[in-house]
């Protein structure tokens, strides 16, 4: 089957990774937001956790990634409950890896071991995340998962061009197993990016509201018994559909309060909501030139102050004033 994805074109893929790409656990993904509650206060933030898992999977690929690599790049957000990481902050699970928690659970739950064995290997192979170092690296390293969201959102959302995305791609290259890149421009350019994306778009006030609201709703439903934990392992559709037919006004009022009109003023002093900082996700991509490796910190003046600029700023709580719902 062919695949035209809007980051890197066409890509053919058969085999295993055609069956699983059309399995249930991972066509559900089809209807799991990647941004939470994004897509409920602007329609147009509405990348999926398919379409980043189907372009972390080719991506690997176009490294050189080994199938059973591609194989844990398609699998690796199938866990991902409804609303993505909002269930998190539900459950505070500070660390935000309850969808690593259950990733076992759900795989051994689904179609995929048997699709697996069809082809001859063991679905437990998945769960060894340190043997894939092109899909996975702990930061402040670039790993195909972290590269294909920011390219994905930012390209979608309009905050970076095609021409870019690709000028940057052709940069990218693997060296003893670790993504890295062949210039100190594009080095730049993706920390950049990055920010962009963790900080413009994470943070945004209309971001932080989102995610706040549904959160004090999906709490309230967890408690009133509207909702159950294991609600949350269908879909954002399967959810909002619970949510919006159960005759509780409150909730009702709640979700109403989800829509792109808000009107929103950042204010440390007057505020009606304050969103915690989350993770300190700062980058420092790996520089490969001349045969030589050093971080993109060391070879630029540019990188080092976007991270220092950055660690304060993911520190910092938003505070948000609702002037109108």
């Amino acid at each position: 089957m062919t695949i035209n994805d809007p980051i890197y074109g066409e890509h053919y893929i058969d085999g295993v990774l055609a069956e699983l790409l059309q399995s249930k656990a991972v066509q559900r993904l089809q209807k799991i937001h990647q941004g939470g509650a994004s897509f409920l206060v602007n329609p147009k933030w509405n990348v999926t956790r398919y379409e980043h898992s189907v372009g972390v999977m080719i991506l690997v690929k176009m490294l050189g990634g080994s199938v059973e690599e591609q194989i844990a790049a398609l699998l690796h957000d199938v866990s991902h409950t409804a609303f993505s990481h909002i269930v998190d902050h539900v459950l505070e699970e500070q660390d935000e890896d309850y969808h690593e928690q259950i990733f076992m659970n759900v795989i051994e739950a689904s179609d995929i071991p048997s699709i697996l064995q069809r082809y001859g290997y063991d679905y437990r192979m998945i769960e060894k995340w340190e043997q894939w170092t092109l899909l996975e690296q702990p930061l402040p390293n670039l790993c195909a998962d972290r590269i294909d969201y920011t390219l994905r959102d930012l390209y979608t959302y309009g905050m970076i061009s095609k021409q870019e995305v690709c000028s940057f791609l052709e940069d990218v290259t693997v060296h003893n197993g670790q993504i890295c890149l062949q210039s100190v421009q594009a080095a730049e350019w993706f920390t950049e990016a990055y920010y962009k994306e963790t900080i413009e778009f994470f943070l945004h006030p209309l971001n932080s509201y989102g995610y706040y609201i549904l959160t004090e709703v999906l709490k309230e439903a967890l408690q009133r018994n509207i909702l159950h934990l294991s609600d949350f392992s269908t879909d954002d559709e399967t959810v909002l559909h619970l949510l919006r037919n159960c005759g509780d006004c409150e909730i009702d009022k709640m979700l109403s309060s989800l829509h792109s009109k808000v009107v929103l003023e950042e204010s440390d002093t007057e505020y009606d909501i304050c969103y915690k900082g989350g993770k300190e996700r700062l980058i420092d991509p790996l520089i490969y030139i001349n045969d030589m490796m050093q971080r993109a910190s060391v070879a630029s003046p540019f990188v080092k102050q976007c991270n220092e600029k950055a660690k304060k700023q993911l520190k910092q709580n938003v505070y948000v004033k609702i002037k109108s719902v």
